[in-house]
């Protein structure tokens, strides 16, 4: 299991072909310093071009929280000017993990609130277990959500319920959110982490371009009219069809054994 680190905060860890992601700023709940910000752009960035990463689990190295959202403390010292300097390095961390082209999965227990919800909420999946703590918060401290918690979350569970959240910034345990929808799988304590990681591996036993094609027509086409998310779906499939993987997928099929997949 390789591992490299990206500043002092965001550590990357390889099991095989599912990359782990790993907020690692534990003293501080993970809280979203600048600097941690600019290391996980940096991070996805570079797992986005790794052609050997078919998965990205997103971690938290504090037993406390997963993230508690963006470090106040700093931001209590800025001017107006610093607030608009770190605005694009704030994006590039949320866009980051959303822009990831392969699927994502978020282990989440303990705090996720505020930018560690978005984090989450980036995420294809999120697992989460019986500690998880989540919620949108920033409307409470004079701000709205800013890390796409505002698109991300109605297109989880509904306009109406997300502006019920985001408006009385009420958290919500792990019960409630699952019921909810804003977690995915609830696990119990102190295994979200591990069934975020078995579930990354069932993931990536499947073609990597098939994944990523997939990913894209998903993403995409949120939000379209179904005839044009059919054109989207339509594209995505000819880049598969005609790929190395389609080709080795439907001969693995054939003869009864597991597929060795290109990538390409």
């Amino acid at each position: 299991m390789g591992e490299e680190r990206y500043g002092e905060f965001v550590l990357v860890r390889r099991h095989g072909h599912v990359a782990e992601l790993v907020l690692d700023r534990p003293k501080a709940m993970n809280a979203v310093s600048t600097e941690m910000a600019r290391s996980l752009a940096a991070a996805c960035a570079a797992l986005g071009a790794d052609r050997d990463a078919r998965v990205v689990v997103l971690t938290s190295s504090s037993e406390r929280a997963f993230c508690v959202g963006a470090d106040l403390k700093e931001r209590n010292s800025f001017t107006d000017a610093d607030l608009v300097r770190q605005r694009p390095v704030a994006r590039g961390a949320y866009t980051g993990v959303l822009e990831l082209p392969v699927p994502t999965v978020a282990a989440v227990h303990g705090f996720a609130l505020g930018g560690g919800f978005e984090l989450a909420l980036a995420c294809d999946l999120i697992v989460a277990d019986e500690t998880a703590v989540v919620g949108l918060p920033e409307v409470s401290v004079g701000v709205i959500p800013g890390g796409g918690g505002t698109q991300l979350l109605p297109r989880r569970v509904g306009a109406a319920r997300a502006a019920e959240l985001i408006f009385t910034a009420r958290r919500l345990e792990a019960p409630e959110a699952a019921a909810l929808g804003l977690v995915d799988q609830l696990t119990e304590r102190g295994r979200d982490r591990e069934e975020a990681l078995a579930l990354a591996a069932r993931i990536a036993r499947n073609s990597p371009v098939g994944l990523r094609s997939a990913k894209r027509a998903l993403r995409l086409g949120q939000g379209l009219d179904l005839r044009a998310g059919l054109e989207v779906e339509d594209a995505a499939w000819r880049a598969t069809a005609f790929s190395g993987d389609r080709a080795e997928g439907v001969a693995a099929f054939n003869e009864k054994r597991a597929p060795e997949w290109p990538g390409e």
